[in-house]
């Protein structure tokens, strides 16, 4: 139970290479990917889980290893969070920036596309917001994937009461 079939360091080593290298793919895969989830994105990501949980471990089985590598994956995560904090460009290449993609009640159709942000993803977001597309100042995707809306700012009434 406690008696493992690879070296302690192995299990860092691992860790280390499939943390990294899952941060790597969800990074180029895009924002949505870590925004909002639909069903097939929660479907990935169990299936990214499973697929490198041997990789992991290395078919080892025991509780010490078990706990080796879930101590690396969260020594990384908390690396990576306090790294980020310390270093702008750091967080912008691990978490990106927000991406226009509308403006003065155009939507950039190109940004968009790029951006792999459907239209009903957009009509969504300006719904929640209680907007409507011609009283958008600026539509953006942040880094989180969500899509943020701002309105356009009202023209105070002129005249007195």
């Amino acid at each position: 139970m406690f008696d493992m079939q690879l070296p302690w360091w192995e299990f860092i080593v691992r860790g280390a290479i499939i943390y990294c290298l899952l941060l790597l793919m969800v990074r180029i895969s895009g924002r949505r990917t870590v925004g909002q989830f639909r069903p097939f994105d929660l479907l990935v990501v169990m299936l990214l889980s499973e697929s490198v949980s041997n990789s992991l471990s290395g078919s080892d089985e025991s509780i010490s290893g078990g706990l080796i590598v879930a101590a690396t994956l969260i020594a990384l995560n908390t690396l990576v969070a306090e790294a980020t904090a310390r270093s702008g460009k750091l967080a912008r290449m691990v978490d990106g920036t927000p991406v226009l993609l509308g403006r003065d009640g155009q939507i950039f159709h190109d940004a968009r596309r790029s951006a792999r942000v459907t239209e009903g993803d957009i009509q969504q977001a300006l719904h929640e917001a209680d907007c409507s597309l011609k009283d958008v100042q600026y539509i953006f995707l942040e880094s989180d994937g969500s899509i943020c809306i701002l309105q356009k700012k009202q023209d105070p009434q002129v005249g007195g009461s």
